[in-house]
């Protein structure tokens, strides 16, 4: 695909070269707002009102006029305003207006001032506290402003964002159809959960989590279950895959060793790089293009398929979904320990995360072999070392990049 593979690639150039290579390839569609959920918007969305729609108090209190409060002496309630049930009656000079919160000022008001800085005696109230202009007056369009943008092309809707357009009335969206995702797993050795183990079997893990975080991913996923070391059947499997999704993830059959025919039959039908990525885990990786659709092969270690995954194919499907895709936080720890580690790769160590008396502290959750699924199923973070870094001492600083959405 147009890359070095001689040597160990970075993967910063890894992801820059995938993602130079794909565009989003979903269509777009309508869809009511309840069933948007989970949905890539297909373009921006401008606010059709002003919010708050019209002036209104942020206090339970009193609507007063500066003018009247000059002299120092009692107002006369003149009637209440509520949330829903303006006041539309006389407003005479000397006199002011009870009103709850999020209800609308009526017209000349200048400032809300709070009931506790008010007393009260039948309808004669009491100021104890000269208002600014305007204080607790939220005024129209001071959130969002008419037309103004709310939310962007790219956005995944989560939970956040549905109360948001219903407040402004948004009854459909135009959001990107899901990305459809097949997947299966290769290897004579791989056997489907609930049958028993011969002599030299493993359960086939990779295929549940990928699954996984394709689903938080909001993909539609097409799972061919696992196909064995046989040229017919990965051919038919891979020929399926290229006709009925628009991406293929395999787990299993890109690492030196491996079946040659895999490597063959990706060649014949598409055009595939396989690299060496200098990280760890995961340093078996491919990617290409069948006739149809993207393909990423996983390497088949475990913990190495999940990591590969969060690292290089989750912002990739992002961008052929559409998705707005920004970069996992990170942030400087401590760490409480000493680890291992040997220069050479970018090495995405398992780690726990947690609030120590001088800060943020970082341990390991043991053992780092990346068929040691253990590892990762403790942790709540990567401590990410950099690729010349060696050993580190406990007391030094690292890199951590708290679990997202996908691992969480």
């Amino acid at each position: 695909m147009g890359f070095d593979t001689s040597g160990l690639l970075p993967l910063s150039d890894a992801l820059q070269g995938m993602l130079e290579q794909l565009t989003c390839c979903c269509d777009s569609e309508q869809l009511p707002l309840p069933e948007a959920l989970g949905r890539v918007l297909a373009s921006d969305i401008a606010s059709p009102l002003a919010v708050p729609p019209f002036d209104n108090s942020a206090m339970d209190g009193y609507a007063v006029r500066l003018a009247d409060l000059a002299s120092g002496t009692p107002l006369i309630m003149a009637g209440k305003a509520f949330a829903g049930q303006p006041y539309h009656g006389e407003w005479p000079a000397g006199h002011c207006v009870r009103i709850m919160t999020g209800a609308p000022v009526p017209a000349g008001t200048d400032a809300v001032v709070m009931q506790e800085e008010t007393q009260a005696d039948g309808d004669r109230i009491t100021f104890l506290a000269q208002p600014e202009p305007g204080q607790n007056i939220r005024r129209a369009g001071s959130d969002i402003g008419k037309g103004d943008c709310v939310l962007p092309a790219g956005t995944r809707l989560t939970p956040r964002e549905m109360p948001l357009l219903a407040s402004l009335g948004v009854a459909t969206v135009t959001v990107r159809r899901p990305l459809k995702v097949a997947i299966f797993s290769t290897g004579d050795e791989l056997k489907p959960v609930g049958t028993p183990l011969a002599h030299g079997d493993i359960y086939d893990s990779n295929r549940y989590g990928v699954r996984a975080m394709l689903a938080r991913m909001g993909c539609d996923c097409l799972d061919l279950g696992i196909i064995p070391d046989d040229p017919a059947q990965l051919r038919a499997a891979f020929i399926r895959a290229d006709e009925e999704a628009d991406v293929l993830i395999t787990t299993g059959g890109v690492s030196v060793g491996e079946a040659d025919f895999t490597k063959q039959l990706l060649d014949e039908l598409g055009e595939i790089g396989f690299w060496k990525l200098a990280i760890k885990p995961g340093k078996p990786f491919a990617f290409g293009r069948l006739p149809r659709a993207w393909f990423f092969g996983l390497p088949g270690n475990p913990v190495s398929a999940m990591v590969t995954f969060d690292q290089l194919v989750q912002p990739a499907l992002a961008k052929l979904a559409g998705q707005r895709f920004e970069r996992p936080l990170q942030l400087q720890a401590i760490v409480a320990e000493p680890l291992k580690k040997s220069p050479g790769r970018l090495d995405f160590q398992r780690g726990i995360l947690s609030q120590g008396p001088n800060g943020l502290e970082v341990r390991s959750t043991g053992s780092q072999d990346s068929a040691v699924f253990s590892s990762l199923s403790r942790a709540n973070c990567y401590i990410v070392l950099e690729r010349e870094r060696g050993r580190v001492a406990a007391g030094e600083t690292v890199t951590v990049e708290p679990f997202g959405g996908l691992l969480l």
